[in-house]
């Protein structure tokens, strides 16, 4: 009996709770949802510019009529269907390309007319951008692809026109407004009239694409001095 009680007063021993192993890195783990997410993202930019850059290919060396999808996504070296992801049909994609090259020029035009600077000198810089970023890349094919075919395909040339032309036009025409009320021109002709400040340029681009090879042009010493005439015809005397 004796035994049994002592038996019945021992103590059972008390479990041990298995200690929980610490996750040795939780923020990593967390964050490799986000990594995926953001190599998903850059793939898919990579292959939307590369969609550009094969559009732009097509369209300038074919016309914009007779550019196919089929020969975009050929040259971009993706399904054809994958360019439906990205682009409703080959108009909008024309678009999104007008959009993609120029608009970054407008933010360039619009701080340039906001700097407090003599007009010669916004001149100056307004050459220097033009050459630099239009001239001597391929933004200059799509403003030749504009040109030539804005006329037949009207939805093309307004979308330039309201995306693109009549912001810088605006840009450009309050520069030569304050010109005006510092004294630095006689007279509103050119804030009537701003394309004669671009105007060598899109001859520039003209003759590029078609007498480059026989009578190379330099547009920057050209746009120079068409600047220089344009002032020195308005400056107060």
């Amino acid at each position: 009996m004796v035994p049994e009680r002592m038996a019945a007063n021992r103590t059972a021993p008390a479990k041990k709770t298995p200690r929980r192993s610490r996750d040795p890195a939780p923020s990593r783990r967390a964050s490799r949802p986000d990594s995926g997410r953001r190599a998903r993202k850059g793939r898919s930019a990579a292959r939307r510019e590369a969609i550009l850059a094969a559009a732009l290919d097509e369209f300038s060396m074919r016309g914009f009529d007779a550019t196919r999808i089929d020969d975009v996504a050929r040259r971009a070296d993706v399904a054809k269907g994958t360019i439906y992801l990205y682009f409703r049909d080959k108009e909008s994609l024309f678009q999104e390309l007008i959009r993609a090259m120029l608009t970054p020029l407008i933010g360039a035009i619009e701080t340039l007319g906001e700097a407090d600077m003599p007009l010669q000198v916004l001149a100056e810089r307004f050459v220097d951008l033009f050459v630099r970023e239009v001239y001597e890349t391929r933004r200059r094919d799509v403003i030749r692809l504009i040109l030539s075919e804005g006329r037949r395909f009207p939805k093309v040339a307004e979308f330039y026109y309201r995306e693109v032309l009549s912001r810088m036009l605006k840009a450009v025409r309050a520069l030569l407004r304050r010109a005006l009320e510092r004294g630095e021109l006689a007279d509103d002709t050119l804030i009537r009239f701003p394309q004669l400040l671009v105007a060598p340029g899109i001859v520039a681009i003209i003759w590029n694409g078609l007498f480059d090879r026989f009578e190379p042009l330099d547009v920057r010493a050209m746009m120079g001095a068409n600047c220089e005439r344009l002032f020195a015809a308005r400056r107060p005397t």
